[in-house]
């Protein structure tokens, strides 16, 4: 019995069998799916964010002399919102379940830092948007390598707009004396961290 049972496990069919069994390989197209999905999910995530974090900023500064600035700043924010919104059902993307989470904390960081002046608030942008764009140029470097570059174009031109977006609210809050603000490196180092690790839970949760 024994005998027989080396046989057929050492045959070559048998271990093109066993190979196919134990080969959980995905395919390119399933990876791409996932790709895609995940960049949809956490930028949704992270427009939200950033909506809160302007309405947060609009509720304290918005009658001071700066309040132009951030009222630009977050209609720009908000069409970011509302396009990926839309990419959501076109993608059939799944939404990170943590949304109220960034709703609330967008808001609070928002309202806090402008609290601190509109120095801190500028900061805060600068801190928010140096990670974004970072953030965006890594995804178009992986959509470039593996999506379809015909049939993703929209996604990729999004992503790219809202890329230069994100950079010139970067330098809008430097030429704001964003660097003025009190603990200036600190205060953006903090807000950086927790960008980072907002970013990281939305594209998995």
């Amino acid at each position: 019995m024994s005998r027989l049972l080396s046989r057929v496990i050492i045959r070559p069919e048998s271990r093109r069998c066993l190979a196919t069994l134990t080969s959980f390989e995905k395919k390119p197209e399933e990876k791409t799916r996932e790709l895609i999905d995940r960049i949809i999910r956490v930028d949704q995530a992270g427009e939200l964010a950033a909506d809160r974090i302007y309405a947060g900023q609009m509720a304290v500064l918005g009658r001071t002399d700066v309040g132009p600035t951030i009222q630009h700043m977050w209609d720009e924010e908000k069409a970011h919102l509302a396009k990926f919104n839309e990419l959501i059902p076109k993608y059939r993307a799944r939404p990170s379940a943590l949304l109220p989470v960034w709703n609330i904390a967008g808001f609070a960081l928002g309202a806090g830092t402008a609290l601190l002046g509109k120095e801190a608030a500028m900061a805060c942008t600068v801190a928010v948007e140096s990670v974004i764009g970072e953030h965006y140029n890594n995804q178009l470097r992986d959509l470039m390598e593996h999506a379809d570059q015909t049939k993703d174009k929209d996604l990729i031109e999004t992503i790219k707009k809202f890329r230069d977006d994100e950079n010139e609210h970067h330098d809008t809050g430097l030429a704001n004396n964003a660097e003025q603000a009190p603990f200036y490196r600190n205060l953006t180092g903090v807000i950086k961290f927790g960008c980072r690790l907002g970013i990281y839970l939305a594209e998995r949760i």
